[in-house]
């Protein structure tokens, strides 16, 4: 049996869409007939070679790792009560599961874990085995088209991380400012965790589009800064003219970006917190006295662990999660990774195969 696949043969090229054959499943997987599959910027990042170092990858790929999708067949050692036609969605960092991280249920930092489609085939393709222990069941209540639940995986997921660890170190609620800074696919959902974890806190988006910007205030911002052209001092201008204040007590940064990161140290109070789920640069540089005197924090948060993104399907059946999908098709594929890669994507791109 044959099935449609965009794949990866080398770095700085279109992906090729191919027919290939279904893949075989082993006795602890099934076999998940893709409904969706969410476009990230890491996939951008993946074809022009940015993780070579912390995975090399031997071509072809088939990359995509925001998937929803139903059961198609079941290996024969399959437990959990799974069946042919359950609609599931992926999590998609599989442990070793002997490791310290695994253990405690962190398998997404594991330093001998596989990441679907950086590897293990992932989701821009018609069909795709997946370990049975890392679907999950979309619970009831949940908005059940495919192209809103892929994107819960990461996009969703990886915001709602890193904002859990603004509000473990005590940086949100009342009478404080959060800033989130990058409105893109992990952005707009940033933006909804900042009112639903903040206690209260003020939230102020950062962008560089006007576009970007006016998203975040439909899903919840109380303030928008677009950042362009406009250097720490002009940006602290604006704080205080929306908020009373020239800084934050946190800020969750969405982009990675070098510029970013250095304009989120140059805003953030004494005692406040900085934490970073995007990849765009290759470093961060923090201003070493302000960061030691000011007794401030730096956070890195990667993707999410398996109850984390119970909690966000759990929030998404509660009606508390919104979406911005652009739906794309598969021939459409490597166009519309351009646009991404350029930034000109408002929301969430999401391949749809139903």
């Amino acid at each position: 049996m044959q099935m449609r696949a965009a794949r990866m043969h080398g770095y700085n090229q279109p992906l090729k869409i191919e027919d290939v054959p279904v893949p075989d499943i082993g006795p602890d997987d099934v076999l998940v007939k893709v409904a969706a599959t969410g476009m990230c910027r890491s996939d951008c990042q993946l074809m022009e070679g940015y993780f070579t170092h912390g995975a090399p990858l031997t071509a072809p790929i088939t990359p995509g790792h925001e998937v929803a999708g139903r059961i198609a067949a079941l290996g024969a050692d399959v437990a959990d009560g799974l069946a042919e036609g359950d609609l599931v969605v992926v999590n998609p960092n599989w442990g070793d599961g002997t490791c310290r991280q695994c253990r405690e249920g962190n398998e997404q930092i594991c330093g001998n874990g596989q990441m679907a489609g950086f590897g293990p085939p992932g989701g821009f393709a018609e069909y795709m085995p997946v370990p049975y222990r890392h679907v999950i069941a979309v619970p009831d209540g949940v908005d059940t088209r495919p192209e809103t639940l892929a994107p819960l995986t990461d996009a969703g997921l990886t915001p709602y991380r890193g904002m859990k660890k603004l509000r473990q170190a005590g940086k949100l609620g009342a009478g404080r400012t959060v800033v989130v800074n990058g409105i893109g696919g992990l952005g707009s959902y940033g933006v909804q965790y900042a009112r639903l974890l903040g206690g209260g806190a003020t939230v102020v988006a950062f962008a560089r589009s006007d576009e970007k910007l006016s998203l975040a205030m439909e899903n919840g911002a109380h303030h928008t800064v677009n950042t362009r052209g406009k250097t720490a001092e002009e940006v602290q201008d604006a704080l205080e003219d929306l908020t009373g204040r020239r800084d934050a007590d946190a800020i969750l940064d969405c982009a990675g970006a070098e510029d970013g990161l250095a304009l989120g140290a140059a805003v953030l109070a004494r005692e406040g917190a900085l934490t970073c789920v995007g990849l765009m640069g290759q470093k961060v540089v923090l201003p070493l006295l302000p960061f030691t005197n000011g007794e401030k924090s730096y956070f890195g948060s990667f993707w999410g662990n398996y109850d984390d993104l119970g909690e966000v399907l759990a929030l998404a059946s509660q009606g508390l999660i919104k979406h911005t999908v652009v739906p794309v098709a598969l021939d459409d594929i490597n166009g519309k990774l351009e646009a991404l890669a350029r930034g000109d994507v408002v929301g969430r791109a999401v391949v749809v195969f139903d």
